[in-house]
């Protein structure tokens, strides 16, 4: 009864606040009181009791009231962050602070005009190291404080960890409190394990919710180009002004990183018992990768607002004709500049770790997890699965970005390929799914950064023997086999918004092609079906851009004829019985005519790759086939990405072994509108005009440029001259020649021998040498990922977008107006 009779009172303390005609005085306790006096209520009652439209209507109606309540909440959590909670009382409130901020700061962020409120100053909130006394130019924002004070709240003893007391008498002071010794788990820098207590994880889980909150404020701005604009609360947080920087960032990556969500193996282990890590483990990588996202530049925020004008913004309560004042500096942070300043000190730690063993923890822990959903028991769904792998992949992504000795670490070794089967998986589990796009193109995008280091190919030829259940053609060969035979399953049966992927997952296999020793004859066919259907002439003809796909290819087969040609007799013989595929390249036609008879059998036509011609075998056992989202699957949209010249940089591969970049041409001799100059485009040159923008655009608006500009696709069309320009370029020398030689022995052996048995085929050829009859081999080139203003916005977005949809109990930010992306209902 006294649960109900407290929810009670809770949900009367939110209707006074919101119909009070009078403002309520910040000293009038016992009102305030009631918001945080209750010792029963969750953090899902605190969300059903204070709906949306109420908390919108104390902002519009009594705008001084909702700034007193965030003042307060505030206070009181700085006074628990000075006290260390030390009864159960304390504890309680702060936690009762710590969802009502939750609950409230989603709504502060989507109005323009409050956004600045919570960087206004609080009389008498002193900064550290300032006369306090009478001096409020002195006072610290009320973000600071609130951020300084979670901190703080993180390493309290007895509340978020264990207390090292000596004696019962003996008391820790959270001021002097060494935060270095309590970091939560053992792992990169810190060796003792603390023993585990389920409600320091819940405590730490929420303090963590509201600090996530926090840092949301990025989702209420709409996407931008420019990368020197910073979120302010993650710039402060991840300062030198936060002592915890450090012990917090240790903490939260070791708890991922350490999270076994198996344990003992004991079947259904987590249908009987709550999981709470898991719960603080989701928390702690959201945090990560938002606290990873800038290492560069600082918001600009005076150190001394003495220094500067401020100017008074009066939020008006219509009912009583009051005003509350507050204070807003001239150059608040909403506004941005590039300029010196501390550095993000996550980022930082993050690219100074070094020790191997680090590295190894933190691989072998991001493995682990990776590949738990992919895990296969004999009874039906007894193991925990993870969801959140999406998270996972950012952490991986950031930590190969930032730290470019951990990158090499995964390199040295085949424990690269442990991320890679599960990523593989993910991406065929994924590609029938629309609302999965985004983790198709961080699944890409990884492997396209992999793909540029010589050591990711070469792991590549480890023999594939796991066999997890895929939607598969069953195969025996390598990890690059697994490889080609995902991408060819993605290209030929995913949905048609992969298709601006297909030339990055092609990028990937020229990248590693140079290295690949034997291609099994499954892997081989899949490539030479790709090269049918790209290099048919009513695709090669529908779009500029097309042939690109099959100069990606062509380079592909080139670089391993050359390179590898004593291993990949598959390949070699798959090439000879596709043989017409080249001939009719070579031979494509050009006149206008021909190019629109090839047109026309198109729109009878449409389908880009022919899906019966694959030549399916059956997939592997236990596996399921990739289905479409279910009706209502929410998805948040996502900013275009650049074209593939954008994403990437060459490199030749020197006699040496080592890279040297390859210069770049003048982009004024390739940027022009006539059809002329389209015609003059290199091989894989991009020369669609979104990849010059600045702006960037949802997915629903591409989709709707795309509508508009079909109607303007008569404004570029197929010529003579534009076929002419590039189809004079393609690689097909090292092939003809290959073709040439090889033939007629094959043709010559069939007939002598009398053979109908492909193995006897193959022996010749595996048995056989090019030596001195092809073409001196070409330089490898290796396509390098390059970040850029897109692919910064794009991961930005995505990564948001998992933020806002993994956060469904509570559900944070639902409803509420955000601008970085669009929720859509599938």
């Amino acid at each position: 009864m006294g649960s109900s009779d407290s929810k009670l009172n809770f949900r009367k303390a939110v209707i006074q606040l919101t119909t009070k005609t009078q403002p309520v005085e910040a000293t009038d306790d016992a009102f305030w009181d009631q918001f945080w006096a209750d010792t029963s209520t969750t953090v899902q009652d605190v969300f059903a009791l204070v709906p949306a439209a109420e908390i919108r209507a104390v902002r519009e109606e009594s705008p001084s009231n909702l700034a007193t309540l965030c003042y307060k909440a505030v206070e009181k959590l700085v006074q628990g962050a000075e006290s260390g909670c030390p009864t159960e009382r304390d504890k309680q409130v702060i936690l009762n602070c710590t969802r009502i901020l939750s609950r409230i700061l989603p709504y502060i962020f989507e109005d323009q005009d409050w956004r600045g409120f919570f960087w206004s100053t609080v009389p008498g909130a002193g900064r550290a190291g300032t006369d306090e006394l009478d001096d409020d130019d002195g006072a610290r924002p009320l973000a600071e404080s609130l951020l300084l004070a979670i901190a703080d709240l993180l390493f309290c003893p007895d509340f978020t960890v264990h207390s090292h007391k000596r004696g019962p008498d003996s008391v820790e002071s959270m001021q002097s409190i060494d935060s270095c010794e309590y970091i939560w788990e053992a792992g990169v820098g810190f060796a003792q394990s603390p023993p585990l207590n389920y409600i320091h994880d819940l405590n730490r889980t929420e303090l963590l919710r509201l600090l996530l909150t926090c840092f949301s404020e990025a989702m209420y701005l709409p996407p931008s180009s420019d990368n020197s604009v910073l979120n302010p609360w993650v710039t402060f947080f991840c300062s030198a002004e936060n002592r915890h920087a450090l012990p917090l960032f240790t903490s939260v990556l070791n708890v991922v990183c350490a999270y076994d969500p198996v344990g003992y193996g004991i079947p259904y282990n987590h249908l009987l018992f709550s999981d709470y890590r898991e719960q603080l483990v989701e928390q702690a990588v959201q945090i990560l990768i938002v606290t990873l996202e800038h290492d560069g530049g600082v918001p600009h925020r005076p150190a001394s607002p003495s220094s500067i004008e401020e100017q008074e913004v009066m939020l008006r309560d219509p009912h009583k004709k009051i005003w509350i004042t507050v204070v807003f500096h001239v150059n608040k942070p909403l506004v941005f500049v590039q300029s010196t300043g501390p550095e993000n000190l996550f980022v930082n730690y993050l690219s100074r770790i070094h020790r191997e063993e680090d590295f190894d923890f933190v691989l072998k822990g991001l493995a682990r997890l990776l590949t738990n959903p992919l895990a296969q028991t004999y009874l039906p769904n007894s193991t925990k699965k993870i969801q959140f792998h999406q998270e996972l992949l950012v952490l991986f992504w950031k930590l190969c970005d930032f730290n470019k000795k951990f990158l090499f670490f995964v390199l040295k070794s085949s424990d690269v390929l442990d991320i890679l089967v599960p990523i593989l998986y993910y991406l065929n589990d994924a590609r029938a799914d629309q609302s999965r796009v985004g983790l198709m193109h961080i699944g890409v995008f990884i492997l396209l950064l992999l793909s540029g280091e010589r050591n990711f190919g070469v792991r590549l030829n480890k023999p594939y023997s796991i066999h997890v259940p895929m939607d598969i053609p069953v195969f025996t060969g390598t990890h690059a086999d697994l490889l080609i035979v995902v991408f060819h399953k993605i290209i030929t049966t995913g949905h048609q918004r992969l298709q601006p992927l297909f030339d990055c997952l092609l990028t990937i296999i020229v990248n590693v092609s140079p290295y690949l020793k034997s291609l099994s004859m499954v892997a081989a066919n899949k490539l030479l079906h790709l090269l049918e259907a790209f290099s048919t002439s009513w695709f090669l003809f529908s779009a500029c851009q097309n042939h690109h796909l099959v100069f990606f290819l062509l380079e592909a087969f080139n670089n391993i004829i050359q390179y590898q040609f004593d291993g990949n007799c598959n390949l070699v013989y798959a090439i000879i019985r596709k043989r017409n595929a080249f001939h009719q390249l070579a031979n494509l036609p050009s006149d206008s005519a021909s190019i629109q008879k090839s047109l026309q059998r198109k729109r009878k036509s449409p389908d880009v790759i022919s899906r019966t011609s694959s030549q399916e075998t059956v997939s592997m056992e236990g596996s399921h086939p990739a289905v479409p989202a279910e009706p209502g699957t929410l998805k948040a949209s996502l900013v275009a990405i650049p074209g593939i010249d954008k994403l990437t940089e060459k490199s030749q591969v020197s006699e040496d072994g080592t890279m040297v970049s390859v210069p770049k041409k003048d982009s004024t001799q390739t940027l022009h509108t006539d059809q002329s100059a389209v015609a003059g485009t290199s091989d894989t040159e991009s020369n669609s005009g979104r990849d010059n923008e600045d702006v960037f655009y949802t997915e629903a608006e591409m989709e709707i440029r795309c509508l508009s500009s079909s109607s303007s696709t008569s404004l570029w069309a197929p010529t003579p001259d534009w076929v002419l320009s590039w189809k004079c370029k393609l690689p097909l020398q090292t092939i003809m020649r290959l073709l040439q030689v090889l033939v007629p022995q094959v043709e010559k052996i069939c007939i002598d021998k009398g053979l109908t048995d492909e193995s006897e085929i193959l022996k010749f050829l595996q048995h056989g040498t090019l030596v001195g009859l092809l073409p001196v081999p070409h330089p490898i080139l290796i396509r390098k990922y390059q970040a850029n203003a897109g692919t910064a916005m794009w991961f930005r977005t995505y990564m948001w977008g998992v933020v806002y949809l993994r956060n469904v109990d509570p559900p944070i930010w639902y409803d509420t107006d955000v601008r970085l992306f669009e929720i859509q209902r599938m």
